[in-house]
């Protein structure tokens, strides 16, 4: 078999790996929420899960679209199997190593700092498409910051409506009510997501010579909607102990205002086709919900490690990348 036609089966088996990784390291976050309240059990709350990210993900392509030829042209990418292969790797490795620890990092930040670090090492600066990567670096940064804010307003709005009814009975029924918004919140993870591996393969297949344009191929988009739905049937209890209990105490109507704010802004970057950490948003509207119920009430300690996670998962995913495209390029 042609070496080419080799190499671009292993990106998509690694591809489909990290979308796999991604479903059990990021889905966690959809439905830490509602296994915390006890609203769903764990293996129904997976199950619901596992079922809307696929359904999610073979709903949209605009986000694979960006992430295909968003950072670097594909159809004038030097080495770039190589570059491909090295990205993936990185994001693996490190999305394995932040689940390990039960630390809720961004496998959009990782992915994408991976592609960039081994492009610029395979081609230069001058290979990446800055307007594109800035643009994405901005809905990176700026969606849990709205997170933040709209969670907050939320649950203040949800305070001022129900300040005078029975808390027991109110906490029922939105504990009833979560089911739903954790089905919603899976389904617009699908939707964002599983568009990163969708995109990658799209983009190897373009590379390899075997696809024409940006357009994803049907068989990649169920290829890796069924990926993600098999890694989120496998759990992530590291991570949801972390999103669902240490960040606050949360309550099942917590839970559904941060659930809804989760939603609305993970599935409003998916419509204007911009990749957005889902682990960012979610966590960033647990906060904010956090906040305007009881600043005191929220773990400051947790979040910082959060965010200092967060801020460093792009530059490490990229130095990580470049180092192994110049290992692999070494033998190839």
């Amino acid at each position: 078999m042609d070496g080419l036609i080799i190499t671009v089966i292993l990106i998509v088996i690694f591809a489909l790996v990290f979308d796999f990784i991604n479903g059990f390291h990021d889905t966690a976050n959809a439905i830490a929420t509602s296994v915390s309240t006890k609203a769903l059990t764990p293996r129904r709350a997976i199950l619901l899960a596992a079922v809307m990210n696929f359904v999610g993900a073979l709903t949209f392509t605009g986000v694979a679209k960006t992430i295909t030829s968003g950072i670097a042209d594909p159809f004038e990418l030097d080495n770039g199997l190589l570059v491909i292969m090295a990205a993936l790797l990185a994001a693996i490795i490190w999305n394995l190593a932040t689940w390990y620890y039960g630390i809720p990092s961004s496998s959009s930040h990782a992915i994408i700092g991976a592609i960039t670090g081994a492009v610029i090492v395979s081609s230069g600066f001058g290979a990446v498409h800055f307007s594109g990567f800035l643009k994405i670096i901005e809905a990176l940064i700026l969606s849990p910051i709205i997170a933040f804010a709209i969670g907050f307003i939320v649950y203040a709005i949800i305070k001022v409506i129900f300040k005078n009814q029975n808390l027991t009975k109110t906490n029922k029924r939105f504990r009833m009510m979560q089911v739903l918004t954790a089905a919603v919140q899976s389904y617009s993870h699908g939707t964002n997501d599983a568009q990163k591996s969708m995109g990658i393969i799209t983009m190897a297949l373009i590379v390899g010579g075997m696809h024409t344009s940006t357009e994803v191929p049907f068989w990649v988009q169920l290829a890796c909607a069924t990926a993600m739905a098999a890694g989120t049937s496998i759990g992530g209890w590291r991570i949801i102990k972390t999103v669902g209990g240490k960040i606050m105490k949360i309550r099942p109507v917590n839970g559904v205002a941060a659930d809804l704010t989760g939603a609305a802004v993970i599935f409003g970057a998916t419509l204007i086709h911009l990749p957005v950490s889902t682990t960012h948003v979610i966590s960033s509207a647990i906060l904010g919900v956090g906040s305007s119920h009881r600043v005191k009430g929220v773990n400051w300690g947790v979040a910082k490690r959060m965010v200092v996670t967060w801020v460093i998962t792009l530059p490490i995913s990229a130095l990580l990348a470049a180092a192994i495209y110049y290992i692999l390029h070494l033998f190839f």
